[in-house]
């Protein structure tokens, strides 16, 4: 069975209440939920998930920089792909608009 794993930043995440798995007979995904731009949860689910449950692909939101990329590829250490989704440039910023009316991000001031 192929393992996959996909982490999706919210500004209410917790990877410990916040996770899910959808299963069919070849194929397994979980996603998980961590906080905004906590990439230590980030690193933490990845090489739990990685070591534990098997996983052989890491699928990242759009959210992740390349230097906390970098830090789940090192610290899945070679065992799991290791991938971002990215978005063109409308879709980024309609994704973005939709984010900000919902309330994702803190007001600067």
């Amino acid at each position: 069975m192929f393992k996959s794993l996909f982490i999706i930043m919210a500004p209410d995440g917790d990877p410990s209440k916040h996770r899910a798995t959808i299963t069919t007979d070849k194929a397994e995904v979980t996603a998980v939920f961590i906080e905004m731009m906590n990439f230590d949860q980030a690193v933490d689910v990845a090489k739990d998930m990685v070591q534990k449950q098997g996983v052989q692909s890491v699928y990242l939101c759009a959210g992740f920089t390349h230097q906390a990329v970098a830090r789940i590829a090192s610290a899945v250490g070679g065992r799991a792909a290791v991938q971002v989704a990215r978005g063109d440039v409308p879709s980024t910023m309609l994704a973005g608009e939709i984010l900000t009316k919902e309330g994702w991000f803190e007001e600067e001031g």
